[in-house]
């Protein structure tokens, strides 16, 4: 099997030869050049063509989203972002990276090695199979003004590599007269809360990171926190909130997207709409296919427009998915569906 040819690009001499040295530990991984600033890292792609490159935002003489922005339209390419906490790994997803790791804030080398054997070595396996510049956006018509959302509406929504940008497509087309929204997004804890505010200033819908206790209502987002907990939806006093708890990761996430389409499906049945994302793996085909066996409507991604299409074809294979759509269609098909079950119940 032919190794994946890797660019590390990073400032610090200690932590390059660090990654080099472990990533190299991996018989699937090869790096075959480094960079400590954008330049180096321009030549070393026209020379080495490298799979794909690790990139740290902080970087001398020009940083790694500026970087981005001019090289993708010349040298598409996966990239992995390695980032400490801050909202500026977003800008680099918008830029075009495929992903990103959080670095972590430790001292102690068998831990970060730790990290870059498990999380960063699979985030570059993943990124070499991802289809780069799939995410351009296009307008879709204003969301539908006719539409009454009642409060025993929900809409879930699931995604993994690719989603940050992919979530940020559909939900921007939601106008304030849209069922409450539950997301999942695997995300690193502290990320989550972060992109859940860059969305609340670009859309029309309230966006917010979830807590136990939080309304599902008309015109509200709630995004899963990051870390080792799964959300629910529940249904309390005739309404439904969703619920934190800690647990064991399912299908290797926490939060997982089974976990919160399973309690749609039991909770909210036929009133109910899945759509599943770009993202590699299965996780939330299952419980897409219980949502669609309880009534519910359900959307996949179609290949052409993920950046790694597995969850969506997973959540297909099995059956799981009712509408298949490119990214730009898939609200305007939400709508059309929510206007049916409209006329439906009236």
């Amino acid at each position: 099997m032919r190794q994946i040819r890797v660019l590390v690009v990073e400032d610090s001499l200690v932590f390059r030869e660090l990654l080099v040295r472990n990533l190299n530990k991996d018989p699937a991984i090869q790096v075959v050049a480094t960079a400590s600033d954008p330049f180096e890292a321009r030549d070393a792609i026209i020379k080495y063509k490298p799979d794909v490159m690790t990139l740290d935002i902080e970087l001398p003489r020009m940083n790694g989203i500026e970087f981005l922005r001019k090289l993708m339209p010349q040298y598409p390419l996966p990239v992995v972002m390695i980032s400490a906490l801050s909202d500026k790994v977003f800008d680099a997803l918008q830029a075009g990276a495929v992903d990103f790791v959080a670095k972590p804030v430790v001292s102690d080398r068998s831990q970060l090695e730790y990290f870059i054997k498990s999380e960063l070595a699979v985030k570059i396996k993943i990124a070499s199979t991802a289809k780069i510049g799939n995410l351009k956006r296009t307008v879709s018509p204003n969301a539908d003004a006719s539409l009454k959302s009642g409060d025993d509406m929900v809409i879930a929504i699931g995604a993994s590599t690719g989603g940050t940008e992919a979530i940020a497509t559909v939900i921007q087309e939601f106008g304030a007269n849209i069922p409450g929204v539950v997301i999942v997004q695997h995300m690193p804890p502290g990320f989550t809360e972060m992109y859940a505010n860059r969305l609340n200033d670009k859309c029309r819908v309230r966006v917010k990171e979830a807590k136990t206790g939080d309304r599902v209502m008309p015109g509200q987002v709630l995004l899963a926190p990051g870390g080792d907990a799964h959300m629910r939806l529940v249904k309390v006093n005739g309404g439904y909130q969703v619920e934190c708890k800690k647990g064991p990761k399912v299908n290797g996430h926490s939060p997982s997207v089974d976990v919160l389409f399973e309690s749609v499906a039991n909770v909210a049945g036929a009133k109910a709409v899945g759509i599943i994302l770009t993202g590699m793996g299965g996780d939330g085909a299952k419980g897409l296919l219980a949502m669609r066996n309880a009534g519910a409507q359900t959307i996949g991604q179609d290949e052409s427009t993920c950046v790694v299409y597995g969850m969506p074809k997973v959540a297909y294979d099995l059956g799981a998915v009712r509408y298949q759509e490119k990214l730009p269609d898939i609200a305007r098909r939400t709508y059309s569906i929510l206007n049916n079950m409209q006329r439906e119940g009236d």
